[in-house]
């Protein structure tokens, strides 16, 4: 009996099943204006060869940049919540692949005494009124996916575990950038202080010469309180850049996960500021689309929708369910005993078929079809905007990295003539032969050109690090992670100590 049963539930689905189709549209990769090169192809200083760049910040050969973003990349917190966010959806994945297969309802048991009254019983030759009934059930169902939309929902849950882990992905490529800015403007703004400071200690000196010859009478007060007057407004520059300084080193730790106390031990005051190599490769405007992901996020993000648009669909049709329950039964009456429950003649079934469709519903379910299939093409529209913008944001940065450095080329220049100003007009100044004012001018001219080349040189690596950004490096292309090497150890030994529930996907 039993097994006749089991027999007519496993049979029916097998029939069914075979008639199954997925209703509404299969993913295609969509189509996006992309340029043949870039506008900036015939210049110097930068190779247009194909390159990934999953590490791109060991170009600048700068043990403290490395260990700052190594550091970052294990224990930011918003990393790792991104890397929450692809557990959570490995999950719903799981929770949707659940719904293709047959649903356990419950399994039930029970045991009860029951006792009737003499005046309640009317018939004492067939109930008595003292007895025991005992129960078994266990009852299954299943909504056969006719029409794919469980499959559908696999699919666009499927999806969006991708679109989480490039979102992740692309949360690394930011991450990676932005400790790398923070650490730039770190070190230009410590040499810019250190210049100031050297400024201060010149300009000294040369407050000195003028009071000296002040006191031989050989020039006026005048001299003196001009000298005094650029000596006091160099030194006013230092404490803006202190607090810039300061701003940066929270940043920096806020970036890195620890507190602005911890910074010191990841980072080496003493350093410089990391020098850009003498070309860099950015492959070309086809490797974008691959090597972005953000771009690839997008995309994921379409896959999903597009298999929403197939669920709605399925919705205008019937859902079919088959089911069933076994069980058994006894009492302690008639000769019979709780021992008697597994016996053949205690066994009671239920088989099942049935259908549900929302026939009155039209207006409802064909307004979903619409919102679903428009709600894809709002994304399709946006992935296209977002390759668009994507050429153009490597344009942007390419065409800035390469001024920069022509700027700094000319700074370059016109730090060594004010350098040489300031030591012909001082020596000129000694012997008489030149007014004070000269010198004040080649001063200020000296300090306004080294504080640009030094800003110069600032831009130019952060420039390229906006470069890489860009492009999309500082992450693997290709590479295949499990579910667990999204998220931190200390993430994984929390979650495994509120729940045994992990331990299948998140090893010891």
């Amino acid at each position: 009996m039993i097994r006749k049963v089991i027999r007519s539930l496993g049979l029916l689905p097998i029939v069914l099943l075979s008639a199954c189709a997925s209703l509404g549209p299969d993913f295609e990769t969509p189509e996006a204006p992309i340029a043949d090169d870039w506008m900036q192809a015939e210049q110097a200083g930068v190779n247009y060869q194909a390159a990934d760049h999953p590490e791109w910040w060991t170009v600048f050969n700068d043990p403290v940049l490395d260990r700052l973003i190594e550091t970052a990349r294990s224990q930011n917190l918003s990393l790792r919540s991104a890397g929450l966010r692809v557990l959570q959806a490995n999950a719903q994945l799981g929770i949707a692949t659940g719904k293709k297969f047959p649903q356990v309802q419950q399994i039930t048991g029970s045991a009860s005494n029951i006792n009737i009254s003499e005046n309640g019983n009317d018939n004492i030759s067939l109930l008595e009124n003292n007895f025991a009934l005992y129960n078994l059930d266990f009852g299954l169902s299943w909504e056969v996916d006719f029409w794919g939309r469980f499959r559908r929902m696999v699919e666009s849950e499927s999806a969006l575990l991708q679109a989480e882990m490039a979102g992740y992905n692309a949360m690394m490529v930011s991450l990676s950038a932005e400790v790398a800015h923070a650490y730039v403007l770190l070190r230009t703004l410590q040499e810019r202080i250190a210049l100031a400071e050297q400024n201060v200690t010149v300009q000294e000196r040369t407050h000195k010469i003028a009071d000296v010859k002040h006191r031989n009478g050989q020039v006026t007060e005048l001299d003196v309180q001009q000298a005094l007057t650029i000596l006091n407004r160099t030194r006013a520059t230092i404490p803006p850049l202190q607090t810039s300084l300061n701003q940066v080193r929270n940043v920096l730790s806020v970036l890195l996960g620890i507190l602005p106390q911890e910074l010191g031990a990841v980072l080496d005051e003493s350093g410089t500021m990391p020098a850009p190599p003498a070309e860099i490769a950015v492959g070309m405007p086809q490797d974008l689309i691959r090597r972005r992901p953000d771009i690839r996020r997008a995309e994921w993000m379409l896959a999903a929708q597009s298999a929403q648009i197939g669920v709605a669909v399925t919705e205008l049709y019937p859902h079919f369910n088959i089911g069933g329950s076994i069980g058994v039964a006894t009492t302690d009456i008639n000769g019979k005993s709780a021992s008697d429950i597994f016996d053949s003649d205690s066994i009671n079934s239920l088989l099942f078929g049935g259908f549900t469709w929302s026939v009155f519903n039209y207006g409802t379910l064909k307004n979903n079809v619409r919102f679903q299939d428009a709600r894809f093409q709002e994304l399709l529209v946006d992935y296209q905007n977002l390759v668009l913008s994507a050429q153009a944001e490597v344009d942007d940065a390419i065409f800035a990295y390469l001024q920069a450095h022509a700027q700094a080329q000319h700074l370059t220049e016109s730090v060594a003539a004010a350098e040489r100003s300031v030591e012909l007009s001082l020596i000129q100044y000694r012997e008489g032969s030149a007014d004070f004012n000269q010198v004040l001018s080649t001063l200020t001219q000296q300090t306004e050109q080294q504080d640009a080349l030094t800003a110069t040189n600032g831009t130019i690596a952060a420039d390229l690090v906006t470069i890489y950004k860009v492009l999309g490096g500082g992450w693997e292309v290709g590479a295949e992670r499990s579910i667990e090497d999204f998220l931190s150890e200390q993430d994984k030994q929390e979650l495994r100590s509120r729940t045994k529930y992990w331990r299948n996907i998140l090893a010891e």
